[in-house]
């Protein structure tokens, strides 16, 4: 990599750790180009010419902590023998996760984040096919196991997600329920709700 390649990276870094930052703090409203500028001692210049706009900002931070939360999610189901197992993992993974990095999860759980999913969902999974991709083949291996339901992915995933991503966002935004006592009781009542056979 040359030095001019090595300099743009750390840009990149400072403005999207910058970012964060900024959004942690003020919100949306308070993400402005001067105020990213101002946190990470970057040029506006420099901004505009590694993201375009601050909407390809708020984009690319976007995309930066989603890899990172699919990271952590596929690493808790690799490192389980069995379909309850990953899915217990799995669970208490994404609230860890939304504990140890608090702004990051308000942004992924943000009403910008639903509307960037919406509008881009084909380029979002695009995007990140890599990641989703072992999501999908774990699924897949556990349905023809007998383990989870015989139920598409897309339906699993909402099963599995959707009550995790709605105590995520109300432990965020309205701090009325208790992370520790969610990651205990969920795992459980979520694996009842996608296990293949009698409960």
């Amino acid at each position: 990599m040359s030095p001019k390649q090595h300099r743009g990276e750390v840009t990149v870094e400072q403005l999207l750790d910058a970012a964060l930052r900024v959004y942690g703090e003020s919100g949306e409203q308070g993400l402005t180009v001067g105020a990213v500028t101002a946190a990470s001692g970057v040029s506006p210049g420099s901004l505009y010419h590694h993201f375009g706009s601050m909407d390809g900002l708020l984009t690319a931070l976007l995309m930066r902590w989603l890899e990172r939360l699919l990271v952590r999610m596929v690493t808790a189901l690799e490192r389980s023998d069995s379909a309850r197992a990953g899915v217990e993992a799995l669970v208490r993974a994404y609230f860890a996760f939304i504990r140890d990095h608090r702004d990051a999860g308000l942004l992924l759980h943000s009403s910008r984040a639903d509307e960037l999913g919406m509008r881009q969902a084909k380029q979002l999974r695009d995007a990140q096919e890599a990641r989703l991709s072992p999501l999908s083949a774990w699924v897949g291996r556990h349905i023809e196991s007998g383990e989870l339901a015989p139920l598409s992915v897309s339906v699993l995933e909402s099963l599995i997600l959707g009550p995790v991503i709605g105590v995520s966002r109300r432990w965020l935004t309205l701090g009325d329920i208790d992370l520790d006592e969610a990651a205990e009781v969920l795992p459980d009542r979520i694996w009842r709700s996608v296990a293949a056979g009698p409960r």
